[in-house]
């Protein structure tokens, strides 16, 4: 389905926030890898959460849901043997459980979204493994992937390449407490992302799992024959998600308030207020709440943008109405992500009007406070944060914008829309 933004000159209101998607896919691995029950409070609801809760069902955890919370009874390090997973569009989901399948005989990720994570590399993910004994069929790193694991895969000496995504290691970190010998980590080349693996090295330690990472989280101590601890968790707001209904405030007049934002969160996507502090936003982050008081006045910044991945685009999205040249480096890893979201997305945005341009791994955006022409159907490659940015410009284009299958929101925050009606935001779906 087509999402028409027409220009909004306010926005307005009080939102919760949604649950955070990586806590919550976290929280339902390490539930599930427990032998006991466990509770999940306030779980995201998500597309990418769906894949890994149906996943986790299919090796034997037990789910019971209501309103509120998830019950997980685990599987342990004993998950029931399949024949294949579908992981649905989800690139976290599936190398987390490509890890956990090396505990399996034999295990097949089916490729269901072949212009989108099927295109996506796990190369850095499969030659770990292989080093630690499974035998692993893929197409050049691609979906699909057949692992061949159980009694052949043992820890030890591992090493993982970080330079494409810190969600190989995070797989490793995982996997690796479980099997009987002890093992040692050793990240090659740059490692992106580190403030993700600070929420699953945080995740583990709540699981009751010991790990032992350096200061740099280049190396790894992991002891065997661990198990993890079944209990409760309480899973917090979404920085990632909340990134664009900030930057809409921000590029608008507004008076808007986002519940649920924990100041002292782990989220590296936490840094977006930041960003709009230092782009002269009007606002205030005190006691889990962001209160925004835009006026649509903004200024230049430059960022590396390796601190807060998920948010980069809603960022450079407001970086298109400031006044001077925004830079957002470091960010070469947006290349393999759902699209190569350096030059889908850069293409998308010059159809609307801005003035943006690509390095390998910068995004320049000349701003333009006069706002942008819009008028035009822009095509968002089936990317959630492509999908979330990319509205957060045509509410101040100066023509509607359409956006192609902008449904695929979904796979993050499916009520993006809803809470943007809320606020006052005319968006509509097309017929």
């Amino acid at each position: 389905m087509d999402m028409i933004v027409t220009p909004t000159p306010r926005l307005a209101g009080e939102i919760q926030a949604l649950s955070s998607k990586n806590y919550t896919t976290r929280y339902l691995l390490v539930a599930a890898l427990a032998e006991g029950t466990s509770v999940i409070r306030y779980p995201a609801h998500s597309e990418d959460s769906d894949a890994l809760r149906r996943c986790v069902r299919d090796l034997g955890a037990v789910l019971e849901e209501d309103d509120e919370k998830i019950v997980v009874t685990g599987f342990g390090s004993r998950p029931k043997p399949v024949k294949e997973l579908d992981v649905g569009n989800a690139g976290a989901v599936l190398r987390f459980l490509m890890a956990v399948a090396a505990l399996l005989p034999e295990v097949t990720f089916v490729n269901k979204y072949p212009e989108s994570l099927g295109k996506r590399p796990h190369d850095d993910l499969i030659k770990a493994l292989e080093g630690m004994g499974a035998t692993i069929e893929h197409r050049e790193g691609k979906l699909p992937i057949t692992i061949r694991g159980g009694d052949a895969v043992r820890g030890g000496k591992i090493q993982v390449s970080g330079s494409v995504s810190s969600q190989f290691l995070s797989a490793l970190l995982f996997l690796t407490p479980l099997l009987a010998e002890d093992s040692e980590i050793e990240v090659l080349n740059d490692l992106k992302s580190k403030v993700v693996v600070g929420q699953t090295l945080e995740v583990l330690a709540q699981a009751g799992i010991v790990v032992e990472a350096s200061s740099d989280l280049m190396h790894f101590k992991v002891p065997g024959g661990q198990r993890y601890r079944a209990q409760e968790y309480v899973v917090q707001g979404d920085y990632p998600g909340s990134a664009a209904i900030l930057a809409a405030a921000a590029v608008a007049e507004s008076d808007v308030t986002v519940h649920r934002l924990l100041e002292e969160s782990k989220q590296g996507e936490r840094a977006v207020v930041d960003v709009l502090k230092a782009m002269g936003t009007p606002l205030s982050h005190k006691d889990g709440v962001v209160h925004v008081q835009g006026n649509g006045k903004l200024r230049a910044v430059e960022f590396d943008g390796d601190e807060f991945t998920d948010g980069v685009l809603a960022m450079v999205a407001a970086a298109v109405f400031a006044e001077g040249t925004s830079r957002f480096y470091n960010v070469e890893n947006l290349r393999f992500k759902e699209c190569d979201r350096i030059t889908d997305y850069l293409a998308e945005l010059r159809k609307a009007g801005a003035n943006v341009e690509e390095k390998r791994d910068e995004i320049i955006v000349h701003g333009r406070p006069e706002g942008v022409e819009g008028g035009v159907t822009i095509d968002a490659h089936f990317d959630h944060r492509v999908i979330m940015a990319l509205t957060v410009v045509g509410l101040r284009a100066k023509a509607p914008l359409t956006i192609k299958d902008a449904h695929h929101v979904a796979k993050s925050y499916p009520n993006y829309f809803d809470h943007l009606t809320a606020l006052g935001a005319n968006v509509r779906w097309s017929e």
